[in-house]
């Protein structure tokens, strides 16, 4: 393994032995307790990847988690979300005190479950980790009841009915996870709403500067790294606050620059479009009667 590569783990019972935890009860579904994982590793891997989901409700006193470019500290009781194949960390320089537990679910346990696809369009499982979900004390006690019923289900005698009842149970969480994430970007308003400035400006000196001319719109993945979080975040946020998605967002500005071009400049519609990042004016002239109902060369007769 190359020294950068991450450490791959591919099925629930080797994380199981990688931790020296207890063997799963089921290959596919397991729910491990913190307390039971004292030590890191000696020589911790510097990044790991698991091939199956990890839901976690966490709380630490000395243990830092890395993803992505952000550390977090679990000083409080939080929820977050690990989907196959992203990369983590954790960082304890002692005897690991931390409570919680965690619910892992290899994909193949959702095979022929509608829950299989449902589960990867919940926006949370690609939050970095200091964008996790802070519960309130009635919040975590609603978690950790759902994931003790799937562990005492599997711990049951397994029937024909074990696996669609662990699942409903399963969707269930991320149900209220959904719900407590949208109460999250709500309660966070101040700090949410100054993201939301911080796009505004960076949006502005970004079409004013000439970047856009150079390279080009920016990504919705530029916009998110220059605001240090993850894409998937700041599309949330800005749907709660606005209703848009960041990509409107970057619309509405290039829409915005075009009318001040149009009706204070005597450049022509391919010049504008050239400046606003566009090889073709046939591309911009399409976008522009899109977000305006009216081509570029009739918003500026409007003025005339």
């Amino acid at each position: 393994m190359a020294v950068n590569q991450p450490l791959r783990i591919k099925s629930i019972s080797e994380f199981h032995h990688f931790r020296n935890l207890p063997k799963p009860k089921h290959p596919l579904i397991s729910v491990y307790s913190f307390e039971d994982m004292k030590k890191l590793h000696e020589e911790e891997p510097k990044s790991i990847m698991l091939d199956f989901y990890s839901i976690a409700l966490k709380r630490c006193v000395n243990t830092k988690m890395r993803y992505g470019q952000q550390e977090y500290d679990f000083d409080e009781g939080i929820l977050f979300f690990i989907s196959p194949g992203q990369v983590f960390s954790i960082i304890s320089n002692a005897e690991m005190q931390h409570e919680g537990c965690s619910l892992l679910i290899h994909p193949d346990f959702l095979w022929n479950n509608p829950l299989a696809q449902k589960i990867k369009q919940y926006e949370y499982f690609s939050y970095a980790v200091h964008e996790a979900l802070h519960l309130s004390n009635k919040e975590e006690a609603i978690i950790i009841g759902i994931i003790k019923n799937i562990e005492e289900e599997y711990h049951s005698n397994i029937d024909k009915f074990s696996q669609d009842v662990i699942i409903a149970q399963i969707e269930l969480l991320l149900t209220y996870a959904e719900r407590f994430y949208q109460r999250q970007f709500i309660t966070r308003k101040i700090s949410n709403h100054k993201i939301l400035a911080l796009l505004e400006t960076m949006l502005e000196e970004y079409f004013n500067s000439g970047s856009i001319n150079r390279k080009g719109l920016p990504t919705v993945q530029y916009i998110a790294e220059n605001l240090h979080i993850s894409p998937n975040y700041l599309s949330s946020i800005l749907k709660t606050i606005t209703g848009k998605s960041t990509q409107q967002h970057i619309h509405d500005k290039l829409i915005e620059k075009a009318k001040q071009k149009l009706s204070t400049t005597n450049l022509s519609i391919s010049e504008i479009a050239f400046e606003l990042g566009f090889e073709h004016s046939q591309s911009f002239s399409k976008l522009f009667k899109t977000k305006t109902l009216v081509s570029p060369l009739k918003f500026r007769e409007s003025f005339n």
